[in-house]
């Protein structure tokens, strides 16, 4: 896997000829090396195509294609920094908080409101999410960011995990996701936190949550 963490806040990145990385621009720290940075509009494997309905929406992060050899490091914003590696599954996670992904992962686009309904769209809305997200299939690895430190909750068929929609940061596997809310309507009025909804997920694979409430 390219990616080690430094530190909580910090990952650095082999990059070895052939193998392209991506990253957030102005994500990068420092380098050793002979490494490129140049501007992607493709945002990965998925090409141009993959990215329409996130710009139509304007959903989409600017990204910069890593190639080369050497060793990179990456950061943005003080944010904590979580690796998550995949074997051969899905990510869905916000175009915003992607750090920086392996090259070999295809990338695409997911509508929440396809993801869980009408109900799914009322989740982007109250978590600040927009409509769409971004998903990262194969195999690889993704660096992703968030406030407060990341906590990794496994998902087991029969026991569902309820969140707050604005803590949530990514999941993989096999999940389902619905919007329900935690009070009653009355008690609702006047309330404009999120802590009013509840996210639960639900099938088999894990949820990433972030110590925080805050957006990027």
């Amino acid at each position: 896997m390219p990616f080690r963490e430094i530190s909580s806040k910090l990952v650095e990145a082999h990059v070895v000829p052939g193998r392209r990385l991506f990253s957030q621009r102005g994500a990068m720290i420092g380098y050793k090396g002979e490494v490129t940075f140049t501007p992607s509009i493709q945002g990965g494997q998925g090409g141009v195509m993959s990215m329409i309905g996130r710009r139509v929406a304007g959903e989409a992060a600017p990204l910069m294609t890593v190639e080369g050899s050497g060793t990179v490091l990456f950061g943005h914003g003080g944010h904590h920094v979580e690796v998550i590696n995949l074997d051969g599954n899905t990510l869905c996670v916000e175009a915003d908080r992607l750090l920086a992904f392996d090259g070999t992962l295809q990338q695409g686009t997911l509508f929440l409101g396809r993801d869980g309904g009408v109900m799914g769209m009322v989740r982007g809305q109250v978590s600040g999410q927009g409509l769409f997200t971004t998903t990262l299939t194969g195999r690889g690895s993704v660096a992703v960011m968030a406030h407060g430190g990341i906590v990794r909750l496994p998902l087991t068929p029969g026991r569902p995990v309820h969140v707050d929609p604005q803590a949530y940061v990514a999941h993989f596997g096999d999940v389902r996701n619905k919007l329900s809310s935690a009070l009653g309507w009355r008690d609702m009025v006047g309330r404009g936190s999120g802590e009013a909804f509840q996210l639960e997920l639900s099938g088999s694979g894990a949820v990433f949550v972030q110590a925080s409430e805050e957006k990027l």
